[in-house]
């Protein structure tokens, strides 16, 4: 009817003006003729006189075709309107079915094994609402709200308490459920599989392969500068981007039986966190990314980056998705290594062989601990010493044997001074760990359900599983497609002083191997270097253009009662000053972070350096006990500058290392340096 009313108010005047020209025409004739009639009918228009009257016809004629024309377009319309009319109120009331069809279609391919009579039990969105008027003119409701994000700038650090809760945690994707949340979770499993299946972002503004402590750090970095921005992490594991530390400190320490499944424990400031950074809640999905008005942070788990192409700014993942990127970042970390003689052994020693590195390790090394009678650590760094001692306290009362064996001289050799060094190996006995230093691996073999460990000094050790801690292999499988270079001596990817390694691909943490403007080309692979790099990298991102000049630091426990923190570049073989004082019962991990409020220690740090520190006016002891070494400050020099500092019971005292190292300065007397950190305090 619409149509109708606008074709005739365009025919009305069309039709108006055609009859006033007809009756001028007849005013002009009856002017030629001498003589104006009173009144000219109708009937005279048409029948008039020779002069003028086919005129007058052919007027008629066109106003007759038009009116005609009009009338038959007017029906057609009309007919045509009620025609497609019908078409779309059958089209509309058979949406439903379609719908339904379409659902079961889809479970059909994602999940076989589902019945088809369930899949169309599950009603869709579109059979809950009624349906729209019109389809194509009626815009889309949004009946799901954008997730409120807290700000970035007032976004917890990875060391602040904002956990989440264990049924949150474990109902997610970031952590195993527990049994009366595995049924709500299987039964929204179910509801799901009757909805079309979801595509992943074909493009991300920022990309970040690799979901550890740099890509969440950067994620953090991106946000914070650039509100708006859509940041999607890939990462191969099946958990939300997570801290390291924890599963060979604290969570062996816990009291809770749970632990495994939860993932939560009390730091030695006896407060309670997880060892995710953030909850489920804070993220979007991938499948939300690309029309986030807000922008978010998406992780995508399970999937593998196996080829980078540069030039066309994409990758390709292993099911051969591509996502092209306009920002870049590799924060791949490492894997651990393992020994030839076990990669050259059968299948029966790599069973019972645990490589340490993710939370799957730790829950698989937990459930072995506790249903075998011996263990072997092979190793005597900063994991396997870590390690040692959670296992050795758990001895205590299940009677595990815990062995510990390493090819130095003492535990942590490659890094203490050796008089520490030793002294550090009585302190891991008493924690009821047996000690075979000295000890070089000649074969590993399976015998009778257990593993014979056969040295090359010909000493034999039997023991039910082991683990291997013996360092960590940078991720560097991209380099070849991406044409990305790997430093030879120190491996990782070679970046420049912003941490770019190309144009739009930057890289950090312990995959990266950086230029440190004081102590030369380096690669770190501690938790600090991953959260401060990955920041500065997230905000070079972004535009920042940042040199990284940071010294970052790393921390090792040996429990609750023995720690330190280090700087630089902290080598055995380097030449070492000492200086020691007695330590009082709050010079232990756990006395400091309880004074500080944080259970990550690096995680307080702050880029900011000392500008000046106070010396304590207490002279140091005269005398001191030959072994003695409670706290105290160890120098590392090469060219007689300090290189290295370790802070032996010592905390929250690193901004005074890293200003000592950053000035680069000879000393004379380094026991006057080691008064600013006020060791002889009590």
């Amino acid at each position: 009817m619409l149509k109708c009313r606008t074709v005739w108010r365009k025919l009305a005047p069309l039709a108006r003006a055609s009859s006033t020209l007809c009756r001028q025409n007849v005013k002009r004739t009856g002017l030629h003729n001498a003589r104006l009639p009173a009144h000219v009918p109708t009937a005279h228009m048409a029948t008039g006189p020779a002069r003028g009257g086919g005129e007058n016809q052919l007027y008629v004629l066109l106003v007759g075709a038009t009116c005609l024309g009009g009338a038959i377009y007017t029906y057609r319309t009309v007919k045509g309107d009620q025609h497609r009319y019908e078409e779309r109120i059958a089209e509309i009331e058979s949406r439903p079915h379609r719908s339904t069809k379409e659902a079961t279609t889809t479970v059909q391919m994602e999940a076989p094994d589902v019945p088809e009579s369930e899949a169309q039990a599950t009603p869709s969105p579109e059979e809950s609402s009624p349906p729209a008027p019109d389809a194509e003119t009626a815009a889309p409701s949004e009946t799901t709200e954008p997730p409120q994000e807290p700000s970035p700038l007032s976004e917890p650090g990875p060391g602040e308490q904002t956990d989440p809760s264990p049924a949150t945690a474990a109902g997610s994707p970031a952590a195993e459920p527990s049994e009366p949340q595995a049924d709500v979770t299987e039964s929204a499993a179910g509801l799901d599989t009757a909805q079309p299946s979801l595509t992943l972002p074909s493009h991300a503004p920022y990309l970040l392969i690799g979901g550890g402590t740099a890509s969440f750090a950067a994620a953090r970095s991106i946000r914070a500068r650039d509100p708006g921005a859509r940041v999607l992490i890939v990462t191969d594991e099946p958990d939300l981007p997570y801290m390291r530390p924890p599963l060979s400190k604290e969570l062996w320490f816990s009291d809770d039986p749970a632990v495994t499944d939860t993932l939560r424990f009390k730091q030695w400031n006896g407060k309670e966190r997880s060892i995710y950074f953030q909850p489920p809640s804070f993220y979007i999905t991938p499948e939300e990314l690309s029309n986030a008005e807000n922008g978010g942070v998406a992780v995508l788990t399970g999937k593998k980056v196996v080829h980078m192409d540069v030039r066309g700014n994409k990758v390709k993942l292993d099911d051969d998705t591509e996502i092209s990127y306009d920002k870049c970042l590799i924060a791949t970390g490492g894997v651990p290594r393992n020994l030839q003689v076990i990669d050259r052994a059968g299948e029966d020693v790599k069973q019972r062989t645990t490589l340490f590195r993710k939370i799957d390790d730790f829950r698989s090394l937990d459930k072995i601990s506790r249903t075998i009678k011996s263990i072997t650590i092979i190793g005597g760094g900063f994991l396997g010493s870590e390690l040692a001692c959670a296992l050795g306290r758990r001895s205590h009362d299940s009677g595990l044997e815990v062995i510990q064996m390493f090819p130095e001289k003492g535990n942590m050799g490659k890094v203490l001074p050796e008089y520490l060094s030793n002294w550090t190996t009585e302190k891991v006995k008493t924690e009821g760990v047996k000690i075979i230093s000295e000890a070089l691996v000649k074969s590993v073999t399976c015998n009778e359900d257990q593993l014979e460990i056969k040295l090359k000094d010909g000493r034999l050790v039997k023991t039910d599983h082991v683990v291997a801690a013996v360092g960590l292999e940078p991720n560097v499988d991209l380099a070849k497609s991406a044409g990305l270079e790997v430093d030879s001596d120190f491996g990782g990817y070679r970046v420049n002083a912003e941490l770019q390694a190309r144009s739009n691909i930057w890289v950090a943490g312990d995959a990266a191997c950086f230029y440190d403007i004081r102590l030369g080309r380096r690669r770190v692979e501690h938790h600090d270097h991953a959260v401060v790099s990955g920041r500065l990298a997230g905000e070079n991102m972004t535009g920042a253009n940042k040199p990284y000049w940071h010294q970052s630091m790393f921390w090792s426990d040996l429990g609750p009662d023995v720690g330190y923190e280090a700087i630089g570049i902290v080598d055995s073989s380097l030449p070492t000053v000492g200086v020691f004082a007695k330590a009082t019962a709050k010079d232990t991990p756990k006395a400091a972070t309880e004074k500080s409020g944080t259970g990550i220690r690096s995680e307080s740090e702050t880029e900011a350096v000392a500008s000046s520190a106070v010396a304590s006016p207490t002279p140091a002891p005269a005398v001191m006990h030959k072994d003695d070494y409670g706290k105290g400050v160890i120098f590392y020099l090469r060219d007689k500058v300090v290189v290295g500092i370790i802070l032996w019971n010592v905390f929250n005292r690193m901004p005074i290392a890293r200003k000592i190292i950053k000035d680069g300065e000879e000393h004379a007397d380094l026991n006057e340096v080691a008064k600013l950190f006020n060791i002889h305090e009590d």
